[in-house]
């Protein structure tokens, strides 16, 4: 139940982010919709590949990919003012979505009994795959790679569920919570990893 809650989540909360960033670049309707759905399906996609998932299983998601295409829809057809909202709630979505996968890819990676090494994996990138093919497709640098803290919140929330630090749907939320708090914190407080520049 946990898992599938989590993956409705991520799945429509990135969506959401590819298609708001798809019409912000001024993509017409179907590149919303690609972008929507590789956002989208992009992170568990990933994640097949990384535990050895098959492939296939992402379309047995019938309803998802409904769903999906109705909020690709949707948000198409809002009025163009509310884009403006977008630099405080894209955020706070591809927060979400960040969140729920990277949770969704350390339970799925310990569910085959994977190394911890392959649940940080797949927790990082299962996290952060969706929102990197999006940005990659939409021409940005993937916010992976820019300055405030993002893929190493997934990474967090892989080390608590691959330490057994996170047991049941009580623990798994007060993580899933953490992780988009501690992402939004980032972001408003500009939380930066060291970098070093070679002009």
């Amino acid at each position: 139940m946990t898992w599938e809650v989590l993956n409705i989540i991520g799945t429509l909360a990135f969506a959401i982010s590819g298609a708001i960033i798809a019409m912000k670049e001024d993509y017409d309707i179907l590149g919303v919709q690609v972008l929507g759905f590789t956002t989208a399906f992009g992170g568990s996609t990933i994640r097949n590949l990384l535990i050895g998932i098959p492939i296939e299983n992402i379309w047995t998601q019938g309803d998802l990919f409904i769903a999906v295409f109705l909020t690709n829809i949707i948000v198409f057809i809002l009025p163009t003012q509310w884009l403006q909202y977008w630099d405080k709630w894209g955020i706070f979505f591809d927060a979400l979505g960040l969140a729920s996968f990277a949770i969704q890819g350390a339970l799925s990676a310990v569910g085959v009994d994977a190394p911890l090494s392959a649940v940080l994996v797949a927790a990082t990138l299962t996290g952060s795959g969706g929102g990197m093919i999006r940005d990659v497709f939409a021409g940005r640098k993937p916010m992976i790679f820019r300055e405030e803290i993002y893929a190493l919140w997934a990474t967090f929330g892989g080390l608590m569920i691959g330490l057994g630090l996170i047991q049941g749907p009580w623990s798994t939320g007060a993580l899933f919570v953490a992780i988009v708090t501690l992402r939004m914190l980032s972001v408003h407080y500009k939380w930066r990893l060291p970098q070093h520049s070679i002009s």
